[in-house]
């Protein structure tokens, strides 16, 4: 029996379900779109974001990269598969010389699909909203209960 696109929700992508929960109407639906995709990557991805504490390791601006333009679906790897790396590029996380782990976080974009990548840059910086501007620190709040903001660096 084939999969319908609301049964295979753990496939889409992170920039997908952002993208989905952006162009929610109501404050309800984000919160159900986030809790149907809830997922250990996306929580940490809206940590790293919202969170003043975890403060990114890698220069704040554009990185030099090299978009992997494979269609979704083929040559790539997913940030619900990466996530678990992500302490490397925190303040507080692996202990790596700066070129180091600069080198890593441009080999990791370039594996990713772009616009998990370009997710992904928006975030290092704090800046998920410059592209998904209906999101809040309060909707990812009452849809992760769970998260507890603060003494991470």
């Amino acid at each position: 029996m084939p999969k319908t696109l609301e049964n295979s929700n753990s496939r889409l992508l992170i920039s997908e379900i952002l993208r989905k929960v952006s162009n929610a109407k109501t404050k309800k639906e984000k919160i159900g779109i986030l809790r149907e995709n809830n997922s250990p990557a996306l929580r940490m991805l809206m940590i790293w974001n919202f969170d003043d504490s975890a403060k990114s390791a890698i220069p704040e601006g554009d990185v030099p990269y090299t978009p992997n333009d494979a269609p979704s679906g083929t040559d790539h790897t997913r940030l619900e598969q990466e996530y678990r790396g992500f302490y490397r590029f925190l303040v507080g996380g692996a202990r790596l010389a700066s070129l180091k782990r600069e080198t890593m976080f441009v080999q990791l974009l370039e594996g990713l699909h772009k616009d998990e990548a370009e997710l992904l840059c928006l975030i290092k910086d704090g800046n998920m909203n410059d592209k998904y501007k209906r999101i809040t620190k309060a909707v990812i709040s009452e849809a992760f209960p769970s998260i507890e903001w603060g003494g991470r660096s």
